[in-house]
C-alpha cells in the first residue's frame, strides 16, 4: 500500500498539470473574448440601422 514515487515523475506530472491548466486558461480567455466581441457587434447599430428617423410621426 506505498506508493513508490520517482523523483523525476512528480516533477514531470507537476508540469504536465500546469500544461493542461495554462491551455484551459488561454482557451478560456480567448473563447470569452471571442463573445465578447460577438455581443459589441450585435449591440452598436450598422448604418441607419435602429435609428429613428428625425420626422416620424411628425408629419404637419
Amino acid at each position: 500500500m506505498t506508493d513508490k514515487k520517482s523523483p523525476s515523475g512528480g516533477k514531470r506530472q507537476a508540469t504536465t498539470r500546469e500544461d493542461r491548466l495554462k491551455a484551459a486558461l488561454k482557451a478560456n480567455l480567448a473563447r470569452r473574448k471571442a463573445q465578447s466581441r460577438a455581443r459589441s457587434a450585435s449591440d452598436t447599430p450598422r448604418d441607419g440601422e435602429g435609428e429613428t428617423p428625425r420626422t416620424a410621426g411628425n408629419e404637419d
